[in-house]
């Protein structure tokens, strides 16, 4: 082996050497960086220890936090957010996530349903220490399965008619309060529970629900029609009656005293004597 070759042979450990402190120290970096995660704003975080399974009792702010491996911070959203199931493939899932539910008699009825939540910053320790999941997660799972069931319960004591009529909101109203009483003590806030569309009806029975209604419009049309003719009628005779008393009235004082037919004659006298030939008393002037 010739000199120099041996002189490159001596020297390449330590370039290997070189390179491999470098190496190190890029790793350490990298390492370094992904052990800070950060609480975006309008969030509040719990660090979880994956390692120990401890959950941290406080909850933290905004901001940059450091998170060694092992270590993992969930962001729950202390703002109010919405969700929306519906039957529609290109809104917020690919799925058709409306709710299905039957009515007391057994038929099957679907809705689109949106809710607004926010987290109480001060439970969602307790909020993860019930679920341990993510925000998205308890929506897709626990939350979706209360509204479901709350609204299965209810429809289940309730007609078609009903449901999609005069009971419909009541229906919503009374699923949101059962699922607010029961998210509340784990920190979870759940502002509103609402019909996001119309409640999916079979067509048939639509169509009968519709006709129903139109009979009884035309009813109560009729029936409004009836009582204004009535009243109209009452209202003649009541003038007539009216009328024919005033007549009586009057008949009742000229008999009693005629000296009232000159009174109106007088009264209604335009000051002309009229012409008039005969034996007989004029006119209007008789003092007699």
């Amino acid at each position: 082996m010739a000199y120099s070759d041996r002189k490159v042979a001596l020297r390449m450990p330590g370039r290997f050497k070189g390179w491999w402190i470098w190496l190190i120290v890029a790793v350490a970096i990298v390492l370094l960086m992904s052990s800070f995660a950060r609480v975006q704003p309008g969030n509040v975080g719990i660090r979880v220890n994956n390692v120990a399974g401890g959950v941290s009792p406080r909850s933290l702010g905004v901001g940059w936090y450091f998170a060694p491996p092992g270590t993992h911070i969930y962001e729950y959203p202390v703002f109010t957010r919405t969700y929306t199931w519906t039957a529609s493939t290109t809104e917020q899932s690919t799925i058709d996530e409306s709710f299905n539910f039957q009515d007391k008699n057994g038929l099957s009825l679907s809705a689109d349903v949106a809710v607004s939540y926010h987290v109480d910053p001060m439970r969602a320790s307790i909020l993860f220490q019930r679920y341990r999941t993510s925000m998205d997660q308890i929506i897709a799972g626990p939350l979706r399965n209360a509204i479901r069931n709350a609204i299965v319960e209810r429809a289940a004591q309730l007609g078609v008619e009903q449901i999609y009529g005069d009971h419909k909101a009541e229906l919503i109203q009374t699923a949101q309060q059962r699922v607010q009483a029961f998210f509340a003590p784990v920190g979870l806030q759940i502002e509103q529970v609402y019909w996001a569309g119309n409640i999916v009806v079979p067509q048939q029975v639509l169509a009968q629900i519709n006709a129903k209604i139109a009979n009884e419009q035309a009813a109560l049309a009729a029936q409004a029609n009836v009582a204004t003719a009535k009243a109209d009628a009452e209202s003649r005779v009541a003038k007539a009656e009216g009328d024919a008393k005033a007549i009586q009235v009057e008949a009742e004082a000229i008999r009693t005293n005629p000296e009232i037919v000159k009174m109106r004659a007088v009264e209604k006298w335009n000051g002309q004597l009229p012409t008039y030939t005969g034996n007989g008393p004029m006119p209007f002037i008789d003092v007699k």
